[in-house]
């Protein structure tokens, strides 16, 4: 097929782009000799993800590079740009959380992604934590042990913290520095593994309790004082030198490549990341390319344990850290573990994995077969949401050769102020598409809005404005709001989706991803109006009549459960009706969301 290319290329390193026959890169590599590796795809049979990807390749090119190094950062920014269908990307990685404590101007204690933490003085990050349900409590009892500072801003006045005595009035009252240090002293010895402090205060707070005749107030502390010992149980695997490492084990096998990092941290380990994924090329080099884009995203540790499989001259080059193979003692066999956890999830998990992407294949390859596509690499949704025409708001999920692609994403707030299905798609898909035509990002294979011929219309009619070609689908429920049709944009035929077919499940599935997508986003934009909002939202009430709406019932509940007559001492009878209709349906329209996800 590229006999006399393949002639040319040198014994040199340097990466590597296949391509399909549209010209696309589907898959970029990097290698020591580059004429060996290329060869290596067309000489010799090829099995799974590594058959499926050679079938598609119809040309390809390479970049000789000066170096091994100088390949492996080649082929990582060639990836980052081209994001090709066939290399793994950590699509669906998540930040993990952290303790975060903020010495000045007062001392605080958060939870916080480490993505998104901005690195500053005055500022120290524990974890991570695999568990955020685990950080979040933590860093709960501890602010309900220690008078840190709880508010986001500065108040004008103390707040009920300062007179439970969980914060020191930092906002009125000027706070002994040395009791500051020394709560700070003991914070910190606790968070970098000294669980004797905390296991001691709750002791002495417990018996505070008791002593006051406080039995609940204890009880609760002895809960927490319970898990606490039992999170430390779960850490009992030690090394005494306190240093903060990752232990990175993996195992190989049929085609799929399976990673356990462990997180050591102040001598515990704290919990691990594990990953299963198709190999196409060498795993070694799989290995080392997820090696070091996981640590492009994560914190990285004073040490990563590896086995001697890895390239780790080169990575500990481009991590800036030691990697190392232990040899004999605790290490060896903290690596051994991981190794062995790698092994149990790959064989626990493969059968499923290999049967999960055969329905995902064969379920793609029906959809394409339907609508007559060439290809179908990208699909984009949409699914818009609202409530009377408030907090109207319109979402984006992406499904990459069948898997979700989180980082893909998009929310959108709606700037219609009513009810308009129609102009409110037509905002969203201009938004959308207008961006990747300035950005120049991917454009998708085809577009599936939830609903019928009219959002398929607006749709369309913004992207004949933008003179784009994209194929438009819409999935038509039936009266038990279960997805029953898929409408085609070519010649608006309607196509009856058979239940026993994979298709119809993949579709579903991409309908209920985008779905809770939008309701979890719609719930938060609502959320954030609060009560206040929410009367905005009614005609004939203004700041006077919100103000005593608010002082007579308190809350959005007993307004909803008070009767109209009850309402009329403060609002005229239509606006009493109006009103009691709009928070009924607020509370049905929660209720749905949350039956859905």
């Amino acid at each position: 097929m590229f006999k006399e290319k393949l002639k040319l290329i040198p014994h040199l390193p340097g990466s590597y782009q296949m391509k399909n026959k549209d010209g696309v890169i589907i898959y970029v590599g990097k290698a020591k000799d580059l004429k060996k590796r290329v060869n290596s795809y067309f000489n010799r049979p090829h099995t799974g993800k590594t058959a499926k990807m050679v079938s598609e390749i119809a040309d390809f090119e390479y970049i000789v590079a000066s170096s091994e190094l100088e390949a492996f950062l080649l082929e990582f920014n060639l990836i980052k740009h081209y994001d090709p269908k066939y290399n793994i990307l950590l699509k669906d990685d998540k930040s993990y959380p952290y303790i975060e404590y903020i010495s000045k101007p007062y001392p605080k204690l958060k939870v916080s992604r480490y993505l998104n933490v901005r690195k500053r003085d005055k500022k120290m990050l524990f974890g991570p934590y695999p568990n955020a349900y685990a950080a979040r409590r933590i860093v709960s009892l501890i602010n309900r042990l220690y008078p840190l500072k709880k508010c986001d801003t500065m108040p004008k006045k103390v707040c009920l913290y300062y007179h439970i005595g969980e914060c020191l009035g930092y906002c009125e009252h000027n706070v002994d520095a040395l009791k500051l240090k020394e709560m700070e002293e003991e914070i910190l010895g606790f968070l970098r593994g000294n669980a004797d402090i905390l296991r001691n205060k709750i002791k002495e707070k417990m018996e505070v309790y008791s002593k006051n005749l406080n039995f609940e107030m204890a009880l609760e502390l002895k809960k927490e004082l319970n898990y606490i010992n039992i999170i430390l149980d779960k850490q009992k695997m030690e090394i005494h030198d306190f240093v903060n490492r990752d232990v990175v084990g993996f195992y190989f096998d049929k085609g799929f490549l399976s990673i356990q990092i462990l997180f050591l941290r102040n001598g515990r380990m704290v919990g691990g990341h594990t990953d299963i994924f198709p190999v196409v090329s060498d795993y070694q080099d799989e290995l080392d390319y997820y090696i070091m884009n996981f640590y492009s995203r994560h914190e990285i540790p004073k040490e990563i344990l590896v086995s001697s499989d890895v390239n780790r001259e080169i990575l500990s080059e481009i991590i800036k850290t030691p990697i190392v193979v232990p040899l004999k003692g605790k290490k060896k066999k903290i690596l051994e573990m991981a190794n062995t956890n790698a092994k149990i999830n790959l064989e626990n998990e493969l059968e499923i994995i290999i049967k999960d992407e055969e329905k995902t294949e064969v379920a793609n390859e029906e959809l394409k077969e339907i609508l007559g596509l060439e290809k179908l690499d990208r699909i984009d949704l949409f699914d818009n949401s609202n409530l009377f025409g408030s907090f109207t708001v319109s979402c984006m999920v992406v499904f990459k050769n069948g898997r979700p692609a989180k980082n893909e994403y998009r929310k959108y707030k709606i700037s219609l102020d009513k009810n308009d299905d129609y102009h409110t798609m037509e905002e969203v898909i201009y938004r959308r598409y207008y961006r990747a035509l300035v950005d120049k990002t991917e454009m998708p294979d085809l577009i599936i809005v939830d609903g019928g011929i009219n959002q398929i219309n607006a749709c369309l009619n913004i992207l004949n404005e933008l003179n784009l070609n994209i194929r438009v689908c819409g999935l038509k429920k039936n009266d038990k709001h279960r997805t029953n049709d898929l409408i085609d944009s070519l010649g608006y035929r309607t196509i009856s989706l058979d239940k026993t077919k994979a298709v119809f499940h993949y579709l579903t599935r991409m309908q209920d991803e985008v779905h809770r997508y939008t309701i979890s986003y719609h719930r938060t934009i609502r959320s954030k109006g609060a009560i206040a909002s929410v009367l905005d939202n009614i005609e004939g009430i203004g700041a006077k009549r919100k103000k005593e709406l608010i002082k007579k019932f308190g809350s959005v509940k007993n307004m909803r459960n008070a009767k109209i007559e009850e309402l009329k001492e403060i609002v005229p009878e239509n606006v009493a009706v109006n009103l009691k209709e709009y928070l009924s349906e607020l509370a049905t329209s929660s209720k749905d969301d949350k039956e859905r996800e």
